[in-house]
């Protein structure tokens, strides 16, 4: 005889969060906010020459079909109905860019990964056209030039893929986002599927006026993208269509946020002036500026960072990114071979309780903010006869918090008020010696959320609210409270501030290490002499791993 079902109070919200390394779908009481279920598949990707980042969209999309069917089976486990989830939002990586057969559901290529690297000629050769009065890419669309964003990657893809020329051609081609490629298959695909997007991840594309909320004529012709393979453009919070197969096909799609933006939202960092920081494969800090764009002087990214409706105002965050922060972590296991497990780096690190004057600049695809600079890579630097794999593993960490010490500094200049807290979520929260290292270096509180969770609750948010939905309220006095952990500054502000000056110096010394290669070149770099005392990381991304160590990007 089946279980009965059990009373869960208040409707369900699922939220699919589609990572770089992984996919996960969870589901949560829209009225707790309490996280009753979850499933995560890892994902495998693909490096075909040196710097370059490939998934499959197809191993993506059956991720995320695997992915709900498993957490509704965990659902009726647990004698909970799943008919009782009325909503679902989308979150994603973002600016990794794929193209479509719209005719017969197929990828024309693999998804080109935001990591990858291919594109840097593509960039320098794009930059040279820019006027330097007038950067009207900058200003249209809070971005700088860089190999991150998708239409420089779509822009690649259509300059060397014949089979993606010819669909273009015939009209059977469609781009979107992960988001786009995801919401297409699982409302309908080839059979009504609607092609869209939200105001956040257009916002990452580079071909999107993030003040006029439009695809941009002048800048699709600068990169010369045929505007009719673009999806539509809705908000953050809306019905897009209906699950079309699976366990919970009718069930609306009604949330889509870029990853960083759903965990701005989770986090509830809805006051101008709140800020977040993500610890995924990468470091994420969005600070919300409102209603404002704010134009960073210190080279960080304004962007969108939601629109919770489509009669909702905009609202905009600056942003600074780190693209190596917990993959650091994995290549030490992976490919240093120090560690056995990605928690062991924690264990280390506490066992010496200091890199003893090591530091860790983990530049393999350059360095993002607030230096933009594609020409690094990482080093090793500070080493004696004394260090070891412990002082390695906590200079690594270390790396992790200086890196975002940097952005922070950047933040605190562009907005005029210095920060005094910082909310952070993400896996790599759960290493008490990193948040501990990080409070001490920016020598203010870091607090974080006990439920990590925050990306999937973000999407799950904005779906649950969304009109004719309305099963999540997002008013002030409704929003559910999370338990936070706080981590206080436990050493002298002197101190902190002569080792960040050192780790200044360091990266200094990272910089100037490569020259532009075609990008079919998949011949490594040499260099004709090193400088003594450093140990050299070559630039290969492969070497990354690209993990989310939480599965949040």
């Amino acid at each position: 005889m089946a279980a009965p079902k059990t009373a869960v109070v208040g409707p369900l919200v699922g939220a699919v969060v589609q990572g770089t390394d992984s996919t996960h779908f969870t589901v949560f009481n829209s009225k707790t906010a309490e996280l009753l279920s979850h499933h995560q598949v890892e994902l495998t990707q693909e490096f075909p020459k040196e710097g370059w980042v490939e998934q499959d969209p197809k191993e993506i999309l059956q991720s995320v079909y695997e992915c709900i069917e498993k957490t509704c089976e965990k659902l009726q486990e647990l004698s909970i109905d799943i008919s009782n989830i009325k909503a679902i939002g989308v979150s994603n990586q973002r600016e990794t860019t794929v193209i479509w057969d719209k005719l017969t559901g197929e990828p024309l290529y693999n998804a080109v990964v935001w990591l990858d690297l291919r594109t840097q000629s593509t960039v320098e050769t794009l930059s040279k056209k820019i006027p330097g009065s007038n950067n009207f890419v900058k200003s249209k669309t809070g971005l700088p030039l860089s190999t991150s964003f998708s239409a420089v990657k779509l822009r690649w893809i259509l300059d060397n893929v014949r089979k993606v020329q010819k669909a273009v051609e015939e009209g059977r081609a469609l781009f979107g986002t992960i988001d786009s490629w995801l919401i297409w298959s699982l409302t309908g695909g080839v059979n009504g599927g609607i092609h869209c997007t939200d105001v956040t991840n257009a916002s990452r594309t580079m071909l999107f006026n993030i003040h006029s909320l439009e695809w941009d004529k002048q800048l699709c012709n600068f990169f010369e993208i045929p505007m009719d393979i673009l999806p539509k453009v809705w908000s953050s919070s809306e019905i897009y269509g209906r699950m079309k197969t699976g366990a919970l096909e009718g069930v609306p799609i009604s949330g889509c946020l870029g990853d960083q933006s759903a965990a701005l939202v989770g986090q509830m960092c809805f006051q101008e002036g709140q800020a977040k920081n993500t610890y995924g494969t990468g470091c994420f800090l969005l600070c919300n500026t409102g209603r404002k764009c704010v134009f960073s002087e210190h080279g960080l990214l304004t962007t969108v960072a939601y629109k919770l409706g489509k009669d909702k105002p905009v609202c905009y965050a600056l942003e600074g990114s780190v693209a190596i922060a917990g993959a650091v972590i994995r290549w030490l296991r992976d490919n240093l071979g120090i560690i056995k497990t990605s928690e062991e780096s924690e264990k280390l690190a506490k066992e010496v309780g200091t890199s003893y004057g090591c530091y860790f600049i983990p530049a393999f695809s350059g360095l993002y903010a607030p230096y933009w600079e594609p020409t690094a890579r990482g080093i090793i630097c500070g080493l004696t006869q004394f260090t070891n794999k412990s002082h390695i593993a906590f200079a690594a960490l270390e790396a992790i918090c200086f890196q975002t010490r940097e952005i922070l500094d950047a933040m605190n200049h562009d907005c005029g008020i210095p920060l005094t807290h910082l909310q952070v979520d993400g896996g790599m929260t759960n290493n008490k010696v990193l948040m501990q290292l990080q409070a001490d270096i920016l020598h203010i509180p870091v607090i974080k959320a006990s439920m990590p969770e925050t990306t999937a609750l973000g999407a799950a948010m904005a779906a649950g609210a969304a009109e004719g939905v309305d099963v999540w309220s997002l008013k002030p006095e409704d929003l559910s409270m999370v338990m936070m952990e706080r981590f206080e500054p436990q050493i002298k502000a002197t101190e902190s501030e002569i080792r960040y000056s050192t780790w200044k110096k360091a990266v200094m010394k990272s910089m100037g290490w490569v020259t532009t290669q075609p990008p079919e070149s998949s011949e490594p770099t040499t260099f004709s002499s090193l400088p003594l005392g450093f140990f050299i990381v070559t630039s290969m991304i492969m070497l990354i791993g690209a993990r989310y160590i939480s599965g949040v990007p």
